[in-house]
């Protein structure tokens, strides 16, 4: 009887040493083994063995992880209060890193990414901010990716996702818009001007050295007057026609005086 409870005994606490040692893990798993507290490998996926007591294994996801930045206060180049919040994906390509070297890897990148916000940020214009938010993004992008290359994190992807901008701020945007639009509608009009002035010119001379020119220009004038209801029509007449009109009645006028 005591050796039937002996060799249960036994078989337990083999099924329990066992039970401790077999991991498995995922594909997209991997896990940083220490022996005795020293790095040993990286083992995974599937089934590990790990001798309990000896042995520690620390799990490690490879998974594109979704980090949102919360929103951060920025003061920008020309002196614009503004808040920013951002997007981060990132996933671990160097699990021995990513648990040696930094104590929380998942914490230290997001606050990371809030300080290199408010950095990047901070160093453009808010007209920067809301026009050329690929470029912002490509460099906040190229920064991260770059400090986090020492704890085995590649930062793929950074997207400013809003810009709060206060309403005085909205107002005086949209002031500075109208009035731009109205600089370009004055300059276009007066770029019209001036080309239909430049080509009134050249008529001009044209019709002066042909006289039929002028004479068929005066036909065309009286047909456009003829095809619209008006009451009154007025004849353009040459100059070289009303001239001798007008000398005679100045002699008369000047003979009647003497």
């Amino acid at each position: 009887m005591i050796w039937d409870y002996g060799f249960l005994i036994v078989i337990l606490a083999i099924l329990m040493f066992v039970s401790a040692s077999i991991r498995i893990l995922r594909e997209y798993e991997r896990g940083v083994v220490f022996f005795i507290g020293r790095f040993w490998r990286v083992k995974g996926p599937g089934l590990v063995i790990i001798i309990p007591g000896i042995q520690q294994m620390v799990r490690v996801d490879l998974r594109t992880v979704v980090m949102d930045v919360p929103s951060q206060d920025v003061i920008s180049r020309d002196n614009v209060s503004v808040k920013v919040n951002a997007v981060l994906y990132f996933r671990v390509i160097d699990p021995q890193k990513a648990i040696i070297q930094v104590e929380n890897y998942f914490e230290a990148t997001s606050q990371l990414a809030q300080t290199t916000l408010r950095s990047v940020l901070g160093k453009h214009e808010l007209d920067d901010m809301l026009a050329e938010r690929e470029k912002l993004n490509a460099d906040i992008q190229q920064i991260l990716d770059a400090a986090t290359d020492a704890w085995g994190i590649k930062v793929s992807v950074v997207e400013i996702k809003h810009v709060d901008i206060d309403e005085s701020m909205v107002r005086a945007i949209a002031r500075q818009a109208e009035a731009e639009r109205e600089r370009r509608a004055k300059v276009i009009h007066a770029e019209g001007e001036l080309q239909a002035s430049e080509k009134l010119l050249e008529a001009s001379k044209v019709l002066a050295g042909t006289p039929q020119a002028m004479q068929l220009r005066y036909l065309q004038t009286l047909t456009a007057i003829a095809t619209e209801k008006n009451s009154t029509i007025i004849f353009p007449l040459p100059m070289d026609i009303i001239e001798p009109l007008l000398a005679g009645r100045r002699g008369l006028r000047s003979r009647r005086e003497q």
